[in-house]
């Protein structure tokens, strides 16, 4: 039996994904204009922070960083691809 997920508000997940990644030093953008991040992975990425179940700790781990960070937030659903695209950089 296929289990179906809630979906969160695209918008915030949209804007999390980015912050996460900001709070790394990539740039979403940068990163598909260069070709190390396909469009469909992008869309994959805010699919999955959608049905995390961390929102909470994800956003009040990106209000308390004052720095870049090397990693992502504990947990975070987009942490292989991101700890990727930071080691390309």
């Amino acid at each position: 039996m296929t289990r179906i997920l809630p979906l969160g508000d695209p918008a915030r997940h949209f804007f999390m994904t980015r912050s996460v990644a900001r709070v790394m030093g990539l740039s979403l953008s940068e990163e598909m204009k260069s070709g190390r991040l396909k469009p469909e992975t992008y869309t994959a990425m805010v699919n999955a922070c959608q049905t995390c179940a961390l929102v909470e700790a994800c956003e009040s781990w990106l209000g308390r960083q004052a720095a870049l960070s090397a990693s992502p937030t504990p947990g975070c659903r987009n942490s292989a691809i991101l700890t990727e695209l930071a080691r390309r950089q």
